[in-house]
């Protein structure tokens, strides 16, 4: 029997095809020389994970990802199929923990076995787990980082600004300071003469204060011997004298205060003080009617007249002459 050419092609490229298939499938992670198991787990979110990634045990590869379906009636969930070795026994409640596949960001499924539990049947329910891979630790590290230099940069914007207006004020500053410089230098030309005369002052000042102290050092000696001579008198003998007379006048005040002599009585003897006033007093009456009627004292006549019988003088100037004979007669006795 003989085969014709479009045969032999098609048989060829139809093994071709299935290579193709089959290599592809291996390449993926497939094998056809074992047989698997299959397990489902349910996640929230995958973070990227697809069909082929690993599934391992304690960093050593049992499986892969099979499939990944969406689950619309339960809030959007994602159903991943594992397929993993038949030799690995995986009991009830092992965990199917989704993590980070090295530093590229590719993902993985760690696989934990909850030891001591039955075995769990094919097609049976996982536990989800997440795991905190090393770009979410460096989201999470970085994003207090990217807010602190944010405010930064906003704190340094306003530093900046102020920078600028601190520079107009600067600048202000300077052409005022100039400016100033500018007056300055024309005050110092314009007074340069006045200047030179002050500073000439200013020499002759000095040299007269050199004078000065050469006249006040003969002075100054002076001074030392008179205080040298004050040192020299005796002190303590005046003072000594002053003490002595200082005791004296005590000694009088204490008279005086115990009624001892004439001050010490006029201080200390009330009724001496009374018949003192009361003399006083009437003499003073009798000037008085001294003055006002000088004719009942004193009679002076030319031609010898009559002489006038003499009238008796007043009750209150008899009173007064009869008051003051007893109080001479007092002070007398006194």
């Amino acid at each position: 029997m003989k085969v014709s050419q479009e045969v032999k092609v098609g048989l060829l490229a139809v093994v071709s095809l299935m290579m193709l298939y089959f290599g592809f499938t291996f390449l993926k992670g497939s094998d056809f020389f074992s047989s698997t198991r299959k397990y489902k787990v349910v996640y929230d979110n995958i973070d990227g994970l697809v069909a082929s990634n690993p599934i391992t045990i304690n960093g050593l590869t049992v499986g892969q990802v099979k499939s990944i379906e969406i689950l619309q009636n339960q809030r959007n969930k994602l159903l991943v199929v594992l397929e993993i070795k038949n030799g690995i026994i995986v009991t009830k409640g092992s965990r199917a923990v989704l993590a980070d596949d090295g530093l590229l960001g590719g993902k993985l499924i760690r696989l934990g076995i909850s030891y001591g539990t039955p075995q769990l049947e094919d097609g049976g329910m996982l536990v989800a787990a997440k795991e905190s891979g090393l770009s979410a630790l460096i989201r999470e590290k970085t994003l207090p980082v990217l807010n602190n230099v944010d405010s930064l940069t906003y704190q340094l914007n306003r530093v900046v600004a102020q920078f600028d207006q601190t520079g107009v004020v600067l600048n202000q500053t300077l052409h005022s300071a100039n400016a100033a410089v500018g007056a300055l230098g024309l005050t110092v030309s314009e007074n340069r003469a006045g200047l030179q005369a002050t500073l000439a002052n200013v020499n002759k000042l000095s040299s007269s204060l050199i004078e000065t102290e050469k006249q006040l050092k003969p002075i100054l000696a002076k001074a030392d011997n008179f205080a040298d001579s004050l040192q020299g008198l005796q002190l303590k003998q005046t003072l000594s004298s002053v003490n002595k007379t200082v005791g004296n006048l005590q000694h009088i005040l204490a008279d005086i205060n115990s009624g001892r002599g004439s001050l010490g009585k006029l201080t200390t003897d009330e009724a001496l003080y009374t018949n003192v006033n009361k003399t006083t007093a009437s003499l003073e009456k009798l000037l008085t009617d001294f003055r006002e009627n000088p004719k009942r004292y004193v009679h002076f006549s030319l031609f010898g007249r009559k002489e006038k019988p003499v009238v008796t003088p007043d009750a209150s100037t008899t009173s007064t002459t009869s008051s003051i004979v007893p109080t001479t007669a007092d002070s007398t006795k006194k």
